[in-house]
């Protein structure tokens, strides 16, 4: 129960990695709000929260739009008290080749995945650096490093995501926050679960481990890095990929 009176923010948590993310660290000790579009997802994490013994909050906000980010930690302080932890999770794909890319689909894939970010940062560090301390993590992703051809915006998006959870964990570091990264490899999730046959095995070949990685592997590096074993530890990008990586 190392999480034991904390209070987290997980975007995107309405099902698969958020909600994985959600649960486990409520399973050590902390209250969580569910943040998503899909209230009624969203709805459902917190049943499971509250069914563990800890308090829940759904919130229904779209990571792109200022105003409901905003508003996004002003319920959370309202319902639950306080803010020590947030989850950047939130992110979408709108995969396709360069040349036939939308303008819309790589608008809006930065909107959500990398101005969300920004969005879920610049609204949580008011009360962090009021409380002189808290932990915040941005899922980015192994694409965000290596590119992946048809995901130039996905990957545009998430190395972004790298940058900026550097640059405010120098900015914040002496506030006593930590900013970290966690960049998940191919996780099974409805995202992947398309992938059959000859791609799915063209995939597990690059992966040393041999296996599609589990949201609960997420959730745990996540757990790590806001919890107080990780007090030491900001601006680092931790890479849970199976191998499929080695920097």
């Amino acid at each position: 129960m190392e999480l034991e009176g904390k209070v987290a923010i997980v975007t995107g948590a309405a099902q698969g990695i958020g909600r994985a993310i959600a649960e486990t660290l409520a399973l050590c000790g902390a209250d969580v709000a569910v943040v998503d579009l899909d209230i009624s997802g969203a709805t459902e994490a917190v049943k499971a929260i509250t069914h563990r013994g800890r308090r829940g909050c759904a919130v229904k906000a779209n990571v792109a739009e200022w105003a409901e980010v905003q508003g996004m930690v002003n319920q959370v302080m309202a319902e639950l008290g306080r803010v020590d932890i947030l989850v950047n999770n939130a992110g979408i794909t709108r995969d396709g080749l360069l040349l036939r890319m939308k303008e819309e689909d790589w608008n809006l894939v930065l909107d959500v995945n990398l101005t969300g970010t920004f969005h879920g940062i610049k609204a949580v560090l008011p009360v962090l650096m009021k409380q002189r301390g808290g932990a915040i993590v941005n899922i980015a992703s192994v694409v965000g490093v290596m590119g992946n051809a048809g995901q130039a915006n996905y990957a545009a998006s998430k190395a972004g995501v790298i940058g900026l959870t550097k640059s405010v964990a120098r900015e914040y570091a002496s506030r006593g926050v930590t900013v970290n990264a966690v960049a998940p490899g191919f996780i099974d999730t409805a995202m992947t679960q398309g992938l059959v046959g000859e791609s799915r095995e063209a995939l597990l070949k690059q992966i040393p481990l041999g296996r599609l990685g589990t949201p609960d592997d997420i959730a745990q590096a996540v757990r790590f890095l806001v919890s107080p074993a990780a007090a030491y530890i900001t601006g680092h990008v931790l890479h849970v990929n199976g191998g499929m990586l080695m920097g």
